[in-house]
């Protein structure tokens, strides 16, 4: 995903309370979050190849948003011709450009987006059948109500020059690009002191390997100790 597609997604889906049931379920769920190319999608992968069920709120967004997207029909009428592309798709810069600067804009777009993320998000974590949850949201810090929502906060951190030669490379954005989509979002230092777990994700994805087995081996315990056991009285 690029860039640019990725933070107009989590823009779109960071007040989303995906959790059925929220507060009550006995499935450990785990907050993964991490600033533009940190590697959250990669890291979520090594996750999954260990058996964790993922709900990555960046891809439920998107999908609404791509051409036939359940949320086009609406977005169309609401908003009009301009914010819908050639092929039926959100025109994303027009969007990103009008949120940017109209609160209300923004406000009628989520009143779209978010009951639809919302029911996708549920009916994937009602289908999960792995020992835990990892709902991937880049702006958990950002939403200010995520931490309530997860058993933990995992953070995918790396230095702030390597998250920029990363997002160069992978988008073609230009260095002043990257840095405004990261003066957006909470400093790295925020991000660090709210999380429970950080990852670090500097030298690729043979340093990730062993560092998601140990989180694992955790996260697999407290979901034992928490079998049978009412999340109130955890």
């Amino acid at each position: 995903m690029a860039a640019d597609e990725e933070y107009m997604d989590a823009h779109q889906n960071a007040r989303q309370d995906p959790r059925p049931d929220a507060g009550h379920g006995t499935l450990l769920q785990i907050g993964l979050t991490g600033g533009i190319g940190c590697g959250k999608s990669t890291v979520a992968d090594l996750f999954a190849a260990h058996g964790a069920s993922i709900i990555d709120t960046d891809l439920i967004a998107h999908a609404m948003t791509v051409a036939g997207g359940p949320a086009m029909a609406a977005i169309g009428a609401e908003f009009g011709p301009a914010y819908v592309d050639a092929d039926g798709a959100l025109a994303r810069a027009a969007m990103r450009a009008l949120v940017f600067s109209d609160a209300g804009a923004k406000r009628r777009l989520e009143a779209i987006l978010h009951p639809l993320i919302r029911a996708a998000a549920d009916a994937e974590a009602a289908a999960a059948r792995g020992p835990y949850l990892i709902f991937v949201v880049p702006l958990l810090i950002e939403s200010g109500n995520w931490r309530g929502r997860v058993d933990r906060v995992l953070a995918i951190d790396c230095h702030e020059a390597v998250q920029i030669a990363r997002v160069m490379a992978r988008s073609g954005l230009e260095e002043a690009q990257v840095h405004a989509i990261m003066a957006a979002q909470v400093t790295r230092q925020q991000r660090l002191a709210a999380a429970d777990d950080v990852i670090t994700n500097d030298d690729g994805i043979a340093a990730l390997a062993p560092q998601v087995a140990v989180l694992h081996a955790l996260y697999l315990a407290i979901s034992a100790r928490m079998a049978g056991i009412p999340r109130e009285r955890l």
